[in-house]
């Protein structure tokens, strides 16, 4: 009988921590990136420091290819675990996020290297595309419970409203009126569900309450891509999505209380890319607009996006350096 000072554990290796790098990590591109871009717009309307911008867009894509690498060998190591998380009926619906960091990083590469930006916006868009066929058959054959419903179902239709903010630039307009359509459409039916399941069923658990703020994402993201497909005039359309945009964000800052009480998931950075839709939507507005009030909105926006995400990005930080970023869920 072995006594127990003759029995080992091993120490946690590479290996060990590495099943759990999560797929929504890919929404910490989303968040920096789009924060990038938001900066670059402050700049082109307010005048801002440039240097910011640029700055966040070149950490956004050296965070994609950090989390690639992560979870390329993820899945050579750990394949099943990948499975199970596409298998997973919420965590499956962050697997666009992957292609949604592409439609990005297409984005910020448009000004100085269109032909990357051709390459990623096409990779994107075609990835999205075969996402969106995918879940939205996933979601017709397969029976879902209400409560397995939130509003992380939102991130496939973003992708496709996304789509025309690099697309327009890149000459494809009639792709891009395709991707706007569905999108649009999808939302509007989305939301009533994922609405009716908040109101009037058991509460989203902790975990998932900061992908309330994905539920600004859909008119914000419309708005900017309705804008470049018109030509960037300002109509009816235009006006409600981007004050719909505001609501829900103020909705969402009034529930302030409640988030405070969440501990740190990586799901806090669903908190992060909605946000800076909403700073790029407020820019875009005002640039078009303009006006002292309008000023202070997009000012305020982007302020409260800055110091989100720059909160979510210390708070990842202390959680990877402590080692308590990945771990069982």
């Amino acid at each position: 009988m072995e006594s127990p000072s003759s029995q080992t554990t091993e120490a946690p290796g590479p290996s060990h921590w590495l099943m759990h790098v999560p797929i929504p990590l890919f929404a910490m591109v989303m968040g920096i990136t789009g924060l990038g871009l938001a900066w670059r717009k402050a700049h082109e309307v307010l005048g801002l420091p440039a240097i910011i911008g640029e700055g966040l867009l070149i950490l956004g894509a050296a965070i994609f290819v950090s989390i690639t690498l992560l979870y390329l060998t993820k899945a050579m190591r750990h394949f099943g675990e990948v499975v199970a998380e596409f298998r997973h009926p919420i965590r499956v619906n962050f697997f666009p996020t992957f292609s949604i960091s592409l439609l990005l990083l297409g984005i910020a590469a448009l000004d100085h290297w269109p032909a990357l930006s051709l390459v990623l916006w096409a990779v994107g868009t075609t990835l999205h595309f075969m996402a969106t066929v995918y879940l939205l058959g996933r979601w017709i054959t397969q029976s879902h419970e209400i409560n397995m419903i939130n509003p992380a179902w939102f991130i496939p239709v973003v992708g496709n409203l996304l789509v025309p903010v690099g697309g327009v630039p890149l000459g494809f307009v009639e792709t891009s009126w395709f991707f706007f359509s569905i999108g649009m459409i999808f939302w509007i039916i989305l939301f009533t569900i994922v609405f009716y399941r908040i109101v009037f069923h058991n509460p989203l658990p902790a975990k998932f309450l900061p992908t309330l703020f994905i539920l600004i994402a859909p008119p914000a993201v419309g708005m900017i891509g309705y804008m470049g497909l018109m030509g960037h005039e300002v109509d009816m359309l235009v006006r409600m999505l981007v004050y719909v945009g505001l609501f829900i964000t103020v909705l969402n800052v009034s529930l302030t209380p409640q988030f405070l009480k969440v501990p740190f998931f990586v799901s806090w950075w669903a908190y992060t890319f909605p946000l800076a839709a909403m700073s790029i939507a407020t820019l875009t507005y005002l640039d078009a607009m303009r006006g002292i009030g309008l000023t202070l909105v997009a000012g305020a926006v982007l302020t409260l996006t800055t110091f989100v995400i720059l909160a979510v990005l210390v708070r990842t930080t202390m959680a990877l350096v402590t080692g308590k970023l990945f771990v069982p869920d």
